[in-house]
């Protein structure tokens, strides 16, 4: 028997609501049965970045700097940076992330130099902070960052969301309309939901090899 050889199976919105109101017992008869879904799976978007890590939506960025300017405002649909290097004569220099308080402790934040700390200031509108205060226009930040999934915005969107999740969004989603429509069921599609999820998670992690080296004393003879 012959397989199809296709990997391109993927679902748009419509399907995903039809499925999940499938799962809760019901069928999709109304234009307002599709609003408050599609309301439901941008919520439930939303919360998947309180969730952990969405190693799909990294994106590398980079950042050129001004001369006497700490200050940068970073794209709104930044949820936040994992990490920053500071890129100067073809050399990458880590920053070291600063907390809110530990920015707010610095005595001169006017100092120029090379930037080796950062504050990311996590507003509606994102604005990075650097300590030093860029001392030329050459260098550039390079960043990861991890950024908010694109909305579901008409019937027929596709979403940015690799195959592996497609059971844990149909999950999810299910889960989110019964609350509203079948509550009868609610209980059995959230453990279904956060097996789904936990299951995605740990499948969607980095995978790059974890060392130990134990430490050594050194002791004069």
């Amino acid at each position: 028997m012959a397989v199809s050889g296709s990997t391109d199976f993927e679902l748009d919105v419509t399907e995903y609501i039809e499925e999940a109101f499938e799962r809760c017992g019901l069928e999709v008869r109304t234009g307002y049965d599709l609003k408050t879904a599609k309301r439901s799976l941008n919520i439930m978007l939303a919360e998947w970045a309180n969730r952990g890590l969405n190693a799909w939506t990294i994106k590398q960025r980079t950042l050129t700097l001004t001369a006497d300017d700490g200050l940068y405002d970073i794209p709104t649909d930044t949820i936040d940076m994992l990490s920053v290097v500071c890129r100067r004569d073809s050399t990458d220099y880590s920053l070291e992330r600063l907390s809110r308080d530990d920015y707010l402790s610095i005595p001169n934040k006017t100092s120029t130099g090379r930037p080796n700390q950062f504050f990311l200031d996590r507003l509606t509108s994102p604005v990075l902070k650097l300590w030093p205060v860029p001392e030329n226009a050459t260098d550039v930040i390079i960043y990861d960052a991890l950024t908010r999934i694109d909305d579901a915005d008409t019937p027929t969107n596709t979403l940015a969301v690799p195959f592996r999740f497609y059971p844990c969004l149909a999950a999810g989603l299910a889960y989110y309309i019964a609350v509203k429509r079948a509550p009868n069921r609610v209980q059995i599609l959230k453990g279904l939901y956060d097996e789904e999820f936990d299951r995605a998670l740990s499948e969607d992690r980095d995978r790059a090899s974890f060392n130990i080296v134990p430490a050594q004393a050194y002791h004069r003879s």
